[in-house]
């Protein structure tokens, strides 16, 4: 009786290494081999990154580290190289001015772009908003037509430094949004909605639980970020069956 309850211990520990090694090797059929993956963005996405080659501090603390640490573990036969160049306080007009040299130089086969929150609180109009995010993309897709876009929303809870001034603040947020959702249906990319996963999550649990600030998510927040892009991307792009 010992040994076939050791024995069915033994093969349900087994299950269950194998259940997770199941999940770690998800399958992301965007990321093909030697797939350059590039994230851009501001501080949401630059996250302390490192400015040296040092492989440590690359990518930051953020959601573009879970996500790279993720795959480039899950597919490390694939040879995927994960890049970020988010830079804190970068508005629209700040990644216009190194598009060339911090994106299209970098020759991306995946951009994934997050702006705006900047934008909206340091006044960018919402139509230049949209004329040099639009031009942006253009020239992104112009360099390599077979570029896989993935454009995340901009996002903000009332917390913070935001809570006094969230009812005047996020309206042209919301214009916002909307905008990034327009250049995706345009450029064919995929959309990333953040902002309904930090407004849900907001509701079940305290929002300064996934946003500290009214606009930074927490280590927390930084997961649902990186769970939600790997859905939305898996979906815009699924495995052939």
């Amino acid at each position: 009786m010992f040994l076939a309850g050791g024995l069915l211990a033994t093969v349900l520990l087994a299950g269950a290494m194998t259940a997770r090694a199941a999940d770690a090797l998800e399958t992301m059929a965007a990321f093909g081999k030697d797939t350059r993956v590039l994230f851009q963005g501001d501080s949401i996405t630059d996250g302390n990154r490192g400015r040296s080659a040092d492989p440590n501090h690359i990518l930051g603390h953020g959601y573009a580290f879970i996500i790279a640490a993720k795959f480039g573990a899950g597919h490390a036969e694939r040879n995927l190289t994960f890049l970020n160049r988010g830079i804190s306080g970068n508005t629209v007009l700040d990644l216009e001015k190194r598009w060339q040299k911090d994106t299209l130089d970098l020759k991306p086969d995946v951009l994934s772009v997050l702006i705006g929150v900047n934008d909206n609180s340091k006044g960018v109009p919402v139509e230049q908003y949209e004329q040099v995010y639009d031009r942006l993309l253009t020239a992104a897709k112009a360099a390599n037509p077979k570029l896989k876009l993935v454009l995340c929303e901009p996002f903000g809870l009332p917390m913070g430094a935001k809570k006094a001034i969230f009812a005047t603040w996020n309206p042209s947020l919301q214009q916002r949004q909307a905008i990034v959702a327009r250049l995706a249906a345009k450029h064919g990319a995929a959309l990333v909605r953040l902002q309904k996963i930090f407004t849900d999550a907001g509701s079940r649990l305290a929002p300064e639980h996934w946003i500290w600030d009214g606009v930074h998510p927490t280590y927390s927040g930084h997961q649902l970020m990186a769970d939600e892009w790997v859905r939305t991307v898996n979906a815009f792009w699924p495995a052939a069956k």
